[in-house]
């Protein structure tokens, strides 16, 4: 599985603009809204299955990244956008490190295969410090999305 499947192109956020956790994880849902792959009537639904998520614990998962992630009965498709902030934002990460790379990722309430897939690419992605500090280089979107695309061809 391809990132650049389910990444949307339009929902790349070169310079986050929030400081706090759930700002974030708003910014990133907004970037989809804009992107035409969640409509705005479901925005506080989305938002209400992410942060229920992060209750659960936080999906900053160390080394600088964060995964927010959840299921919703009015996502019809895999969809993820992205974001990157230069300054870094505590997000309750494992390592106690602020998060400067972000992956928001949206499932179907029933598509467990393709959510779970999509969860160990992008992990499996982000462990490579490389990658991890390329994409912190990135001043634009078009810049993130050559990264990504590289690595997509490198690791299948």
């Amino acid at each position: 599985m391809k990132i650049m499947e389910f990444l949307s192109k339009k929902a790349i956020v070169p310079e986050i603009k929030s400081s706090k956790k759930e700002e974030v994880i708003k910014e990133l849902v907004e970037a989809l809204i804009g992107s035409g792959d969640i409509e705005k009537k479901d925005y506080n639904r989305i938002i209400e299955a992410l942060m229920s998520r992060e209750s659960l614990g936080s999906t900053a998962i160390g080394q600088g990244v964060a995964i927010p992630h959840a299921k919703a009965d009015c996502v019809d498709k895999l969809v993820a956008s992205m974001g990157l902030c230069k300054k870094g934002v505590d997000f309750d990460s494992l390592d106690g490190e602020p998060v400067f790379i972000f992956f928001l990722l949206l499932a179907p309430q029933d598509s467990a295969g393709p959510h779970l897939k999509a969860l160990a690419r992008i992990s499996r992605l982000l462990k490579d410090k490389y990658f991890r500090d390329s994409l912190r280089a990135c001043a634009d979107d078009k810049a993130i999305i050559k990264i990504i695309d590289q690595e997509d061809e490198k690791k299948i």
